[in-house]
């Protein structure tokens, strides 16, 4: 018995939609980290450099080879204080 091609559209558009929906966050992804491919099983190291990266340059995934850092830099200190103990 023969399954008529109508009752196939419906599983093609769904298809089409999980691929369109895949292909779109993919796309996303790659645009959120600088064109460059997603970073995997990250430590704690390598948190500490994408945040000096994104200190320097504005962006969380970009580099600058310059030797001398940016006016400001000096001043933009990650670390919080915290009160004196008394």
């Amino acid at each position: 018995m023969a399954v008529p091609f109508e009752a196939l559209i419906p599983y093609g558009i769904i298809l089409a939609m999980f691929g369109a929906t895949g292909a779109g966050l993919s796309k996303l992804r790659h645009w959120n980290n600088g064109g460059k491919r997603a970073r995997r099983s990250l430590d704690q190291w390598d948190r500490q450099m994408m945040n000096r990266d994104r200190r320097l340059t504005g962006y969380l995934r970009g580099q600058s080879d310059a030797a001398v850092a940016p006016a400001g830099f000096e001043l933009n200190n990650p670390w919080r204080v915290e009160g004196r103990f008394s």
